[in-house]
């Protein structure tokens, strides 16, 4: 972590802390500070590339080695905050009181920067108060947690001990001998700030160390003015722009996929209201309305966003749709991004980082259901960038000293990874494979009081929405044309119009010529939006050709994945748009499938090497050279192909390494990383890295690809020389000296009960007629994730093997510069002969 979040996050005309710099020390410092602020803790800190890497120890440390201490991993420090002891004023970012506990010196165990990286650092204290052997060990986050936690753990040594309690016996400061109380009380000697000149200042004294601090005693930000409780204040909504703005003045935020809500305390009483000012509070379970009731406040108005996280960590607003139609209320987490008025004081006319501080200074940092919304002082087109490759709906750009101005005139802007808005529902088809479905929806946009077509949405349903959509939308039907338009005979067939009153939210690739939207899928309704509210936000712009097929889909409102709303319409479309860069490893090259043509959920699975009955005709029938009196294999050669096996329900395509030009030399090697359910995803991280090394030590490249299930494959690109035989030996060799190098983590055998808690590392794809799944082939699992190609640098705890899906992949290849395996077959080398 670099300084520069620790600059962002501290007003240094406020607080007593040294603003610092990075040092160039290399020396092996170490401080503990007790740290009185919302809740006691204590700030550990290791000096390490001329910083101090800190962690929260939210119980301090332990001198017995049964007992594992949470450890928060924080900012960086500057070197001078070891001598820190004084008090950070309350609204203050870590507002309260400081000591050094305790100091001295740490030395590493080995290499602590390969250690840090790793998640496990083991070293020796010698300190006033610690000493001897002590661990920091990272732990594996739970979907969708933020914050990086490890653990403390003393070594079981000489220093080690089971009973006392260190905290107890020895409160006092490292440096001044005194207790936190005596700082509070007198914070005069204490450490000061110096001046510009050099020579000390007085430290600053808060008015009051109260961790419930009365509406008088807070330390209230310029702008801030005495005034009761306001009525519903209308949200600040931003405008879109194609990028962030540029410059040291906007900060930048990640853009939630959820439910903007305005939430109202008093007294303990919760409201939480919509952007039109509906009244909500009912429909999010409580949880979350506990969260806000126990904030140490007693009137406080605060904007943000509730929403429900995939596994992956990312909002989805299609799972918040679900979770509120089940009436599920576990998943919801509120961001809170801003604050309007707390204890009597109106703050609309702060400046935006002092609202932000003193609302993080609100927050607990270890509720799940309540969090802060942070924010990136880096270059606004890098934060959007590294969105959009992770997939996320995008960024809200905010002048870091503006007020709060209601409706679209502020100074927010939006910018967007994919073309997403609302849209009205003028009418619907009904579902041809779902008896009391909706099939697809015709939707609008008004303009000067006119309702616009736009035409069809066919994907983003699941089989409970589909269901749902109809149920209401059969209640509004009406004769006439609900659009102003005169549409087509062809957009009229099988249309049944409905009063324009609900909204839907709607993602898009771009608006075609004829001003309809392209490659559209739906994400969920909007019930916050009235509908004569909906005017067109996105720029008609054109997105790049796509292939086109010639073949029909029957039935393309077939839903299958039914939890994640792809249907096979949807399922021809994310083809399309990865089609450019799938290509090379699907066209011309014998294919096993895997075909469900009831969905995921249905009872038909069949694994097809062969022809069947009734097969389209743009999926081709060769003869395997070797056993030409045997049943035909199976391949397609061109985009038409592909939308033949969608059309076929091949949900899963696996093809052969090597294509049918030279059937006896493969042209790539497959390793397959299948871990036990016990083992970490950064264990699977390094068992790639350390395959990447033994291949690039052989004079082979090596490509990553994610699998889309539990682990990753690590891919190599061939000259076509080798055979079979040479080929699947020297994969068994890898995976052989793998395993006999670390046979406690890596397993060459498939043997399942030798698997717990290892690695088997599979060599198996690799001889003739085995397969592996494609670079961008979907699986048959729910969440319709995956196979994807990743640059080595993408590879990080933030991508798990099923993060990226059907609905997320084509906005992070539109994010991409060039595709994440550029030069995969220029790279290619031919399999030496080697003595093993």
């Amino acid at each position: 972590m670099a300084l520069e979040t620790y600059q962002a996050k501290r007003n240094f005309k406020l607080t007593p802390e040294p603003r610092g710099g990075k040092g160039r020390s290399s020396g092996n410092s170490f401080v503990i500070q007790k740290h009185d602020a919302t809740r006691l803790h204590y700030d550990f800190r290791l000096e390490m590339d001329g910083v101090l890497k800190s962690w929260a120890v939210t119980k301090g440390p332990s001198l017995n080695p049964e007992d594992r201490r949470l450890a928060v991993h924080v900012e960086d420090h500057p070197l001078s905050y070891a001598d820190f002891e004084g008090i950070i004023p309350k609204g203050q970012y870590g507002g309260g009181t400081v000591i050094v506990w305790d100091r001295g010196n740490w030395t590493p165990v080995g290499d602590a920067q390969q250690a840090y990286r790793e998640g496990h650092l083991e070293f020796e204290l010698d300190g006033e108060k610690l000493k001897g052997r002590w661990h920091l060990v990272r732990m594996h986050g739970r979907p969708g947690e933020k914050r990086e936690n490890w653990l403390l753990i003393k070594g079981d040594d000489a220093e080690a001990r089971h009973d006392g309690d260190i905290l107890k016996e020895r409160p006092e400061s490292a440096k001044t001998g005194r207790q936190l109380e005596d700082v509070s009380e007198n914070p005069d000697p204490t450490w000061k700030s110096k001046s510009k000149d050099g020579k000390p200042t007085a430290a600053r004294k808060p008015k009051s160390t109260t961790k419930s601090p009365a509406p008088q005693e807070r330390d209230w930000p310029k702008g801030a003015r005495k005034g009761a409780m306001p009525d519903f204040i209308e949200p600040a909504l931003a405008r879109l722009k194609p990028k962030p703005p540029a410059g040291d003045r906007w900060i930048h935020e990640i853009k939630f996929d959820g439910y903007r809500l305005q939430v109202r305390i008093e007294n303990g009483e919760v409201r939480m209201l919509t952007r039109s000012g509906l009244d909500w509070t009912e429909k999010f379970g409580s949880d979350v309305l506990e969260a806000f009731a126990a904030l140490p406040v007693q009137s406080a108005v605060i904007d943000g966003e509730i929403v429900v996280e995939r596994d992956s960590g990312a909002s989805d607003f299609s799972a918040l749709q679900h979770d509120l139609s089940e009436g599920r209320d576990d998943r919801f987490v509120f961001y809170a991004f801003d604050l309007l008025h707390l204890d009597g004081y109106n703050l609309v006319n702060a400046a935006l980082l002092d609202r932000k501080q003193l609302l993080e200074s609100l927050l607990p940092g270890d509720n799940d259901k309540l969090r802060y919304s942070g924010h990136f002082n880096e270059s606004g087109g890098l934060v959007l960038d590294h969105a959009c490759r992770l997939s996320l709906e995008g960024v809200i750009s905010k002048l870091r000293d503006s007020k709060y101005t209601s409706g679209r005139k502020g100074d927010w802007i939006k910018s967007k990874c994919s073309h997403r808005q609302e849209f009205v529902i003028g009418g619907y088809v009904p579902s041809t494979s779902m008896k009391n479905a909706i099939g697809s929806l015709a939707m609008g946009y008004y303009q000067g009081g006119e309702l616009k077509h736009v035409g069809r949405v066919g994907t983003g349903y699941t089989a409970a929405t589909a269901q749902m959509l109809y149920e209401k939308l059969s209640r509004l039907t009406q004769n006439e044309n609900s659009f102003d338009d005169k549409l087509t005979s062809e957009e009229r067939r099988g249309l049944i119009y409905v009063k324009p009153q609900l909204v839907g939210e709607v993602e898009f690739r771009a608006w075609s010529a004829d001003g309809n939207l392209r490659h559209a899928a739906f994400r969920g309704l909007r019930e916050d939006k009235p509908a004569k509210d909906v005017t067109r936000e996105t720029e008609k712009t054109m997105a790049p050709p796509l292939p086109k097929s010639a073949v029909t889909l029957t039935h393309p409102d077939r839903i299958y994945w039914p939890d994640d709303g792809v249907t096979k319409e949807g399922l021809a479309n994310y083809y399309a748009q990865v089609w450019r860069f799938m290509a090379p490893y699907v066209v011309n090259r014998p294919l096993a499938l895997l075909r469900l043509p009831d969905g995921i959920s249905g009872r038909q699975r069949f694994f097809q090497k062969h022809a069947w009955k009734g097969m389209n005709p743009h999926i081709e029938e060769i003869t395997d050279p070797k056993d030409k009196q045997g049943e035909k294999l199976l391949r397609i050669t061109d985009f038409d192909g592909i939308v033949a096996l969608v059309q076929s329900a091949a949900l899963e395509i696996h093809p052969w390494g090597t294509t049918t030009n030279n059937w006896e030399r493969p042209d790539m090697i497959t390793m397959d990383l299948d871990p036990d359910d016990e083992v970490e995803w950064k264990d699977v991280i390094a068992a790639a890295y350390q395959l990447k090394e033994r291949l690039e030590a052989e004079g082979l490249a090596a490509f990553v690809k994610t699998s889309g299930g539990k682990g990753l494959h690590v891919v190599t690109p061939l000259t076509p020389k080798a055979g079979w035989v040479e080929v699947k030996a020297f994969a068994k060799w890898l995976a052989d000296s793998m395993s006999a190098d670390n046979p406690d983590r890596y397993l060459a055998t498939a043997t399942k009960a030798k698997r717990k808690g290892r690695i088997f590392i599979d060599y198996l794809r690799n001889g003739r007629g085995n397969t592996a799944v494609a670079p961008y082939s979907t699986r048959a699992r729910p969440g319709a994730a995956v196979s994807m190609p990743l640059e080595w640098s993408e590879l990080t705890p933030d991508v798990g093997p099923a993060y990226f899906t059907v609905d997320n992949t084509p906005t992070r290849l539109d994010a991409l510069p060039r595709d994440p395996w550029d030069g995969f077959f220029a790279a290619a080398k031919p399999l030496e002969k080697k003595k093993r």
